[in-house]
């Protein structure tokens, strides 16, 4: 396991920056930052940004200093580089794009929404997140065009993000309730985005409900990464609990791993299964299996299952 930065040559504020990366996990990088003092604020999804000023305390604290293209190197073969069209920040506009030609004129609401899937807390439940879900529906969907209330749907079901099984997927839907009624939804339209929101609780749809099997497949269509990329997932799922001591969250992220492995089916539709089923399988029981090896505390209550 390795810090890396490279040379300080990137312009802002006045000064110039490097970049400090790990070349094995985000959680060895946090801790390193949080030991030199680095502050959370500049943490950019896969690297922190530090001044020129901090550069040769950070090398005499251990971090390896690098050029540049040997640190985006090792930062790809970790797994753990977040390419540019899975950055929240560079998500704005296109997202924004998307929520007027879904409801046009709803403007402030697209905003609120934006804002929320903004939060500082979040590391996995992103802007990120939140247009994968929204892409895979139309991957899932094909050439036919999204249901509109399947597409609102993916917009509101992480809109309340605490970190509470069950309670976060209650509180979107309430909120889907109330912004969608003010916004001059029709009544039964309204009670079908919030039914959606909630079936992501536990991602089983019935065998006859077509709309909550795209919504779910698409929720859960991370777990179908390649390897590198379910790994990056796992890390950001980990940061995003970072306030939960190690032995209750293996604990935790164990009881939902076997939840998800439990699920029969675990992708509804046939698009789905033949996408992301195969490899779903093998990283849930991979990553199950690394927890196992250290089974201290794993009779806990279980995580949020996305």
């Amino acid at each position: 396991m390795t810090i890396l930065i490279d040379t300080p040559m990137w312009p802002a504020h006045g000064t110039v920056f490097a970049h400090l990366v790990s070349d094995t996990s985000l959680a060895e990088l946090h801790a390193f930052a949080a030991a030199a003092e680095v502050p959370e604020r500049a943490f950019d999804e896969d690297h922190y940004d530090v001044s020129e000023r901090r550069h040769a305390d950070l090398v005499r604290r251990g971090a390896v200093p690098v050029d540049g293209r040997t640190l985006t190197r090792a930062l790809i073969a970790s797994g753990l580089r977040i390419r540019a069209r899975e950055r929240a920040k560079a998500l704005t506009t296109p997202l924004a794009q998307r929520w007027e030609r879904l409801l046009p004129g709803r403007t402030a609401l697209g905003s609120e929404l934006l804002e929320r899937w903004s939060e500082p807390h979040r590391r996995y439940h992103t802007r990120a997140h939140l247009f994968a879900v929204l892409t895979a529906l139309e991957t899932l969907a094909d050439d036919a065009a999204v249901p509109r209330a399947v597409e609102l749907a993916a917009w509101f079901h992480d809109a309340v993000h605490t970190g509470t099984a069950g309670r976060d997927e209650e509180e979107s839907a309430l909120l889907a309730e109330a912004r969608l009624r003010a916004a001059g939804l029709p009544p039964e339209d309204v009670d079908e985005v919030a039914r959606l929101v909630r079936l992501t609780a536990d991602h089983r749809p019935s065998a006859d409900d077509d709309a909550g099997q795209l919504l779910c497949d698409a929720d859960l269509s991370v777990l179908g990464r390649e390897p590198a990329g379910y790994r990056r997932y796992t890390e950001q799922v980990r940061d995003e609990y970072a306030h939960v001591p190690d032995e209750l969250f293996r604990a935790g992220r164990a009881a939902v791993l076997s939840q998800l492995l439990d699920l029969d089916p675990l992708f509804h539709t046939p698009r789905g299964r033949e996408l992301w089923l195969a490899r779903a399988h093998t990283n849930l029981r991979t990553e199950l299996e690394q927890l196992r090896a250290d089974p201290s505390g794993l009779e806990r209550e279980p995580l949020p299952t996305d």
